[in-house]
């Protein structure tokens, strides 16, 4: 396994659109090893998209259970995820690894139903809500090429210096 680079903002590949995993082998189960250790490796870091790391595919990894008292499924590998219902729009605060020196707030549903690949090529649907909704939404936005920044409620009052990690 191996820590990924992650590219930040304004990187212009973070902007770039993913493309669907076709092929689900050992090399993607490697790929999502080192991804998840990229994820793993940062401070806090409760997701990751494969964009982050300039690999254009729709693969994300959530896993929120290190957070106290957030209902959660465990780790999730989510490859070529869609949320096909969503309801309860609620404002949250959110940072990411790609935007490492700002935080923001951002409307986003509060529950969603999620159908997606693990990365054995086995479907599964998914309900879920609260941070584990939000952290899987972030990260599926990633693989749209979109970033927190581009859902900012309000640029001029929601968006906060991150606090230094020690």
């Amino acid at each position: 396994m191996a820590k990924l680079e992650i590219l930040t903002y304004p990187d212009e590949r973070l902007k770039q659109v993913s493309e669907s995993v076709e092929v689900f082998d050992q090399a993607l189960r490697d790929f999502i090893a080192d991804l998840e250790e990229t994820m793993r490796a940062g401070p806090g870091g409760v997701g990751i998209a494969a964009p982050q790391v300039g690999c254009f595919q729709r693969i994300a990894i959530v896993d929120v259970s290190s957070k106290p008292k957030i209902e959660h499924h465990g780790r999730l590998v989510l490859i070529n995820p869609e949320i096909v219902e969503y309801a309860d729009f609620v404002k949250g605060r959110e940072g990411c690894m790609s935007v490492p020196d700002y935080t923001g707030n951002v409307m986003r549903p509060d529950r969603i139903t999620l159908e997606y690949f693990d990365e054995h090529g086995a479907q599964h649907t998914l309900q879920t809500s609260g941070f584990e909704a939000r952290a899987i939404q972030h990260e599926m936005d990633h693989l749209e090429g979109l970033l927190f920044l581009d859902r900012l409620v309000s640029r001029r009052n929601d968006l906060f210096r991150r606090k230094v990690y020690q």
